[in-house]
């Protein structure tokens, strides 16, 4: 890959009309790393709104051999967006101002840097729903979410991010403009390419607009929030409510460690003599959700809950998902460094997934905290660590490559949401095999035979280990 020289600078500059070329060294270190690990500083960095400008600068990059890599609001937990090998990060946050809701054909058209919380914000004011809920919304924009067919605690019933974009507006590596799908629900014209782009990790292109298909909002919701003296019982009681047809629309799994961590860092009432709670939420009907309540208590006690507590309200609803929201800032306040992993299994393996992390644990001498969408098998098994201990890294490390191994060995995956990036890159032929991962290496080539499109992700190098620095 060439890095950029001052005749490159001169011609970006050209291209640029409506935005900004950012080259100081403060402005780029500002977009030198993600949520993830690692520090990459790349060559310059480009604002703008204009489509065409980034169409004409990709033509450029590739005829140069300048790497170009999309990015978000970079709360990336894999390295999605680091510039890893230099060149040009495109911020696509800046692209925030298409936002159009058609309600009558139920879907919303949206740019890539608009929040996916404005998207629910829109949706639901038209008494309608865009279900991928990442618990990242919030912060996140549209685009990353696309990027890495995010998904959310909703998963479980209504799918992932993936499941609801019916339509793209794509620049290709070569800097051509090119649409794919459209506003209509049925759309089998060809090889399906908008498919084929969300979850590619902006390694094919950089999305530019979507339209995405919403539905009706439920008429009522409930809350439970299920005690348990073990996780394994914990692991039991989302497979028995699962095969006894009843579809939560969520389904958070939170052990003892995150359940004591959230209590000190705000206390909230939680039982933290219990060794897991399952926080469900039921929609639908509300006299369909008066029988499934009754369902979902019977069978938890069934497997051996202690306590079934359902909220009278929506102030005490809205304390119970408060309480899982919390993890994440509650465990970082433990040990500085948070390595958030989302292997996921089968909903059948999810009793022994939980057994195998309690050992990969006790094995490697970590802070291991577990919660996460357990009713779709997509775990968060967390460690919480100092990345300036090297002693404690190197356990942690193995304790993560463990983790990985116990996934596919279940019948999993090595994400569910969170994206290959470089992370998990050196798992792949792990979980792919040697022709998977060649097949999909393939279409990479046919996209960007110039390998320019956020390089250094997804693919292993050869050698390349996982390294949490």
């Amino acid at each position: 890959m060439k890095v950029l020289i001052p005749d490159h600078i001169s011609e970006i500059k050209k291209i640029i009309q409506t935005g900004r070329v950012l080259l100081d060294e403060s402005d780029r270190y500002s977009y030198a790393f993600d949520a993830s690990f690692g520090t990459y500083l790349p060559d310059a960095v480009i604002q703008t709104k204009n489509v065409q400008e980034l169409a004409a600068l990709v033509k450029l990059a590739n005829q140069e051999g300048i790497p170009i890599y999309p990015r978000g609001q970079a709360t990336s937990l894999s390295g999605g967006p680091l510039p890893v090998q230099g060149g040009i990060v495109i911020d696509l946050s800046v692209m925030d101002d298409v936002l159009e809701v058609y309600e009558e054909d139920l879907v919303a058209v949206v740019s890539p840097g608009v929040l996916t919380a404005a998207i629910h914000k829109a949706a639901e004011e038209k008494g309608l729903m865009y279900p991928p809920d990442p618990s990242s919304s919030h912060v996140s924009t549209i685009g990353g979410n696309l990027a890495e067919n995010s998904g959310g605690p909703r998963g479980l019933k209504y799918g992932v991010t993936k499941d609801y974009v019916i339509g793209l507006e794509v620049i290709t590596p070569e800097g051509d403009i090119i649409q794919t799908g459209g506003k209509t629900v049925k759309n089998v014209t060809g090889y399906d390419l908008t498919k084929l782009l969300v979850g590619s990790e902006g390694t094919l292109g950089i999305i530019t607009k979507a339209t995405l298909r919403l539905l009706p909002k439920p008429l009522g919701t409930a809350t439970l929030m299920v005690v348990f003296s073990t996780l394994v019982d914990a692991g039991k009681a989302i497979s028995k409510i699962l095969s006894a047809g009843i579809l939560p629309s969520k389904m958070e799994l939170m052990d003892q460690a995150s359940i004591v961590a959230v209590e000190n860092y705000q206390p909230m009432g939680l039982p933290t003599d219990a060794e897991a709670i399952i926080l469900l939420e039921l929609d639908g009907h509300p006299l369909a959700l008066k029988e499934e309540i009754q369902s979902v208590e019977q069978l938890c006690y069934s497997v051996g809950a202690t306590k079934v507590q359902i909220p009278q309200n929506d102030a005490e609803k809205e304390e119970i998902w408060k309480a899982r929201k919390l993890v994440s800032p509650a465990i970082v306040r433990i040990k500085p460094t948070k390595i958030s992993e989302d292997a996921t299994v089968p909903r059948s393996k999810i009793p022994e997934m939980c057994e195998r992390l309690q050992q990969i644990k006790q094995t490697y001498n970590v802070d291991l905290v577990v919660f996460g969408h357990a009713g779709d098998g997509n775990l968060h098994p967390n460690i919480i660590c100092d990345k300036n201990d090297a002693e404690e890294m190197a356990r942690v490390e193995k304790a993560v490559a463990e983790i990985f191994a116990a996934a596919v060995e279940l019948g999993g995956t090595l994400s569910g949401e969170h994206g290959i990036g470089t992370m998990k890159a050196p798992f792949m032929e792990m979980e792919l095999g040697k022709v998977g991962l060649d097949m999909m290496k393939r279409i990479k080539q046919a996209w960007d035979p110039n390998n320019i499109m956020n390089p250094g992700k997804i693919f292993p190098e050869p050698g390349q280990k996982l390294e949490l620095k």
